[in-house]
């Protein structure tokens, strides 16, 4: 090899290896080729999700529903138009160059497609005795990266520190942000009012309606005074019941010597007592 020539090697390099772009939008996965002396080296793309590798760009053409929104540009970047979640993957480029030393690079491009939270779905007792435990609860799954989720009665946000607000000091609950659960360990009528959520991520966020709790007082009189009276109305059941027994209501009709009927004589049968036996005989009769 002459001391003067220099062999140079494929290789890539590229402006952004984790591009993160919203839902519908386009993103350019950038692949440069940094140096080569192969006039026409060969390009492919292939994704990587869940471990299963397709190709995106082979033999000079798009692949599979690429072909209507994707294209390559400057030589190797790849396009992709109108993103979807699934596009969430490892995308590699890989160049061939058959004169050069190294014939063969490749780069990996993380992408990550960011989807807007839907309306989350809200959860909210009506109606809460006082001193009792209430369960409030957000959650959507259409969202990515997962959401997070706050809490808001009548419009005031419930931060996961309860004493941070001095308007829930008095207020003894657990916000987890992860879960989107609110729990109130002991509610007070303080806790009524109008309840919401919203649910947040790096795509933006969506709210729930709000939803009316009330915490009302537990009436002990008047659960005494029901208990009193269904007692009461058990005891004159039975007293009435005990009476109508007395009375022979529900006396059951009973076979007794007195009340012993004679069977019906058949016809044609005669009964007569002989002196001897003591007992009923009876002959036949027969009229011809």
């Amino acid at each position: 090899m002459h001391p003067g020539c220099r062999l140079l090697a494929v290789e890539l390099t590229s402006s952004n290896t984790k591009p993160v772009v919203q839902e519908f939008q386009s993103v350019e996965l950038s692949c440069i080729i940094k140096s080569t002396v192969t006039p026409d080296p060969r390009i492919e793309w292939k994704k990587i999700r869940d471990g299963e590798t397709s190709y995106v760009f082979f033999d000079n053409k798009m692949q599979g529903d690429f072909a209507a929104r994707a294209e390559i540009l400057s030589r190797t970047s790849l396009v992709i138009k109108n993103t979807t979640r699934m596009d969430t993957a490892t995308y590699r480029c890989e160049v061939a160059a058959p004169s050069d030393t190294k014939t063969i690079d490749e780069i990996n491009i993380q992408l990550t497609v960011q989807v807007k939270p839907v309306t989350p779905r809200c959860i909210v007792p009506k109606a809460v005795p006082v001193g009792k435990t209430a369960s409030l609860h957000c959650h959507e799954n259409e969202g990515y990266p997962k959401s997070t989720y706050s809490w808001y009665r009548n419009s005031e946000p419930l931060s996961p520190e309860m004493r941070s607000n001095a308007k829930f000091q008095n207020s003894s609950y657990t916000l987890n942000p992860t879960t989107g659960t609110l729990v109130f360990h002991a509610v007070h009528k303080g806790d009524t009012g109008r309840y919401s959520c919203i649910a947040t991520n790096d795509a933006g966020f969506a709210k729930c309606e709000e939803q009316e709790m009330e915490v009302y007082d537990l009436n002990i009189g008047g659960i005494v005074g029901g208990v009193l009276v269904v007692l009461a109305v058990l005891v004159l059941i039975t007293f009435g019941i005990c009476c109508a027994y007395r009375r022979g209501f529900f006396a059951n009709s009973k076979e007794t010597g007195e009340s012993y009927k004679t069977p019906a004589k058949p016809d044609g049968v005669n009964y007569i007592r002989t002196d001897d036996e003591g007992d009923f005989r009876h002959k036949s009769s027969f009229v011809i």
